[in-house]
C-alpha cells in the first residue's frame, strides 16, 4: 500500500453486496492517490452461508481485517446481538486501520453496525444504494438510517437521489451513478450452458429457473409461509423445469427457509439448491435461464441487463423502480402461477434497464478522487427542499 495514498476502506458481510462490491474496489485500487483497504465480517465465515470468505481471494482481494459478528440464531433478539457484536468489533478495526473514508453498501444489518461505529469515530462515509425503497423488510429502515449517518451518497437511479434530499441529504453530495452490479454484467466472461451445469452440479434443461426467496423481515412469520406459496406454484409447472436455488440470507427466520428449501430439493431430480454460487457462476446462469423468480433485489437490478424475466413475489422489493421484464406477484401460488405465466409469454428480449449502463464504477473512483478532503464532509447540514419539491 503506498504510505502516501488515503486509505478507502470498504466493508462486504455477504456473497450479495461482495459480488456488487467487487468492482468498485477494483476502481479504487487504480485509481492513483488512492489505496484500497477490506474489512470482512457476517457471513463470510459462515460454512452454511458457503463461507465465501473464499471467494474474497478467488477475485484477488486480500482482507486486512474480520470482523466475527455472526451468531447462530434465526431471531430478532440474534440479529440485534449481532449488530451489537459488530460495532464492538468495527470499532477495534477502525482503530487499527484508521480509514481515510469507509464505504458501506446498501442496508443489511452488518452494514449497520459498521456505520455506527464509523459515525461515533467521526469518519467520513460513502453509502452506495442509500434512497432505494424496499417497503417489505426491515432493511427499509435500515438503510434510511445508514442515510443519515453518512456523508456522501452513490444512488442507483433519480428517483433514488430525489428520495435523499427529502430526508436532507444536500445535493451536492449525492451522485447518481447507477447500480454498480451492472458493471459486472459488462465486464466479466460468463459460463456457457454446458459449464455452468458442470460447476453447479445439475446440467441446465430446455426450461430452466434461478431462485432465491429471502426472509419477508418487516413481519415475523411470513416468510415460511410464502415460501410454501412458491413451491406449490413451482410444483403446477411441467416437470421439464429445472430449479436452482440459491440459499436465503442470515436474516431472521433465514435458516428456517434454508431448511425448508433443502428439504423442497431432496429427491427432485429437477431442483437443487446452493449455499452460494459466487458472482460469476450467478450471473453466468442468469443469462442463461427463462425466469428469474424470488423476492431478491438481483432480479429487479441486473437481471433486466440480460433481458429475462423476473417474477418478483410479495413485499420485499416493494417501491423500487422496476423494468418491463418485472412481473410482480401477491405472495399466493395462484398469483405466483399467473406471473410465471407472463413471465414465460414474454421470454427473453431486449429490455431497457433503469439501473445504469455499466459504468458505475468508473464514475464512483473518479468522484472520490475528486474530494480534496474528505474531513470536510463530516459537518452536515439539513437540506430543506425548494418550494415545489426536489432539485438536483
Amino acid at each position: 500500500m503506498n504510505s502516501g495514498a488515503r486509505k478507502i476502506c470498504f466493508v462486504t458481510g455477504s456473497r450479495a453486496d461482495f459480488g456488487l462490491l467487487v468492482w468498485p474496489m477494483r476502481a479504487i485500487r487504480e485509481t492513483p492517490g488512492l489505496a484500497l483497504q477490506l474489512v470482512a465480517t457476517g457471513m463470510h465465515f459462515a460454512p452454511e452461508f458457503g463461507y465465501t470468505f473464499n471467494a474474497i481471494r478467488d477475485e484477488g482481494f486480500e482482507v486486512d481485517e474480520r470482523v466475527e459478528t455472526l451468531l447462530s440464531s434465526d431471531t430478532g433478539a440474534g440479529v440485534a446481538k449481532s449488530v451489537g457484536l459488530g460495532v464492538i468489533g468495527f470499532a477495534d478495526t477502525f482503530t487499527r486501520l484508521q480509514p481515510d473514508l469507509v464505504v458501506v453498501l446498501g442496508d443489511r444489518f452488518e452494514m449497520f453496525a459498521a456505520a455506527q461505529a464509523a459515525m461515533f469515530m467521526r469518519l467520513p462515509m460513502a453509502h452506495l444504494f442509500g434512497g432505494d425503497v424496499t417497503e417489505g423488510a426491515v432493511d427499509e429502515s435500515i438503510r434510511h438510517a445508514i442515510s443519515k449517518m453518512s456523508h456522501l451518497h452513490f444512488t442507483s437511479n433519480q428517483g433514488s437521489t430525489q428520495r435523499l434530499m427529502q430526508l436532507g441529504e444536500h445535493p451536492s453530495r449525492i451522485h447518481t451513478i447507477g447500480s454498480v452490479g451492472i458493471d459486472a454484467i459488462k465486464h466479466l466472461d460468463l459460463m456457457n450452458r454446458d459449464d455452468i451445469g458442470g460447476a453447479i452440479g445439475m446440467p441446465l434443461g430446455e426450461r430452466n429457473a434461478l431462485v432465491t426467496f429471502h426472509p419477508v423481515t418487516v413481519e415475523a412469520g411470513r416468510s415460511v409461509a410464502e415460501l410454501d406459496e412458491l413451491f406449490a406454484a413451482l410444483s403446477t409447472l411441467d416437470p421439464a423445469f429445472r430449479f436452482v436455488f440459491t440459499l436465503a440470507n442470515a436474516d431472521a427466520e433465514g435458516r428456517a427457509l434454508n431448511a425448508r428449501i433443502e428439504a423442497f430439493a431432496a429427491g427432485r431430480p429437477n431442483t437443487i439448491a446452493v449455499a452460494s454460487l459466487g458472482q460469476l457462476r450467478y450471473l453466468s446462469l442468469m443469462s442463461q435461464v427463462d425466469l428469474v423468480i424470488g423476492n431478491s433485489s438481483s432480479g429487479v437490478l441486473e437481471a433486466p441487463s440480460f433481458g429475462v424475466p423476473t417474477v418478483d413475489i410479495g413485499d420485499r422489493q416493494k417501491g423500487r423502480e422496476r423494468a418491463a421484464s418485472v412481473f410482480h406477484a401477491a405472495p399466493k401460488r395462484g398469483a405466483i402461477a399467473a406471473a410465471i405465466a407472463a413471465g414465460l409469454e414474454r421470454g427473453r428480449q431486449a429490455t431497457v434497464n433503469p439501473y445504469g449502463d455499466g459504468e458505475s464504477s468508473r464514475r464512483f473512483a473518479e468522484i472520490v478522487a475528486g474530494i480534496p478532503d474528505f474531513r470536510q464532509l463530516l459537518v452536515k447540514g439539513f437540506y430543506e427542499l425548494p418550494p415545489g419539491g426536489a432539485q438536483a
